[in-house]
């Protein structure tokens, strides 16, 4: 069998630069780039790589196959990003300070992992952690 790894994780946005912008701002994570048409674009994360498309595109991407669910203005989607962190509750300050906003309060779980969630552009769902606590 061919070996395989998570390479990409990509998000359909309305807005691909804001919504880059945001996770520079945000998280201070590093632009890899945007097309000058702005319907895609990545970020930085380490060996998996977040990437945005336009909903434009994923139309012209998807349609064909069946369409797909565009963000919701009142709902996040059902799958979050997940950053992780040495300060939850400085992070999500930081989110909230580039334009995110609070989703859940900081709670601490019994595992040793302390969760926030905040919604990014598009209304991505984003969790902050801190790392999991070694059993």
């Amino acid at each position: 069998m061919a070996k395989v790894s998570l390479g990409y994780i990509i998000y359909y946005v309305e807005d691909v630069a804001r919504t880059v912008s945001f996770f520079e701002a945000a998280f201070g994570l590093d632009r890899r780039f945007v097309t000058e048409e702005n319907d895609y674009g990545e970020i930085e994360t380490g060996a998996t790589t977040l990437a945005f498309v336009s909903l434009e595109l994923a139309k012209v991407n998807l349609d064909e196959a069946g369409g797909f669910v565009a963000p919701n203005e009142d709902k996040p989607a059902p799958a979050a990003i997940t950053l992780v962190t040495t300060d939850v509750g400085e992070t999500v300050a930081a989110a909230i300070a580039a334009g995110g906003r609070a989703y859940t309060d900081p709670v601490d779980k019994p595992w040793g992992q302390t969760v926030a969630y905040v919604l990014g552009p598009s209304n991505l769902l984003i969790e902050v952690a801190t790392p999991v606590a070694a059993p």
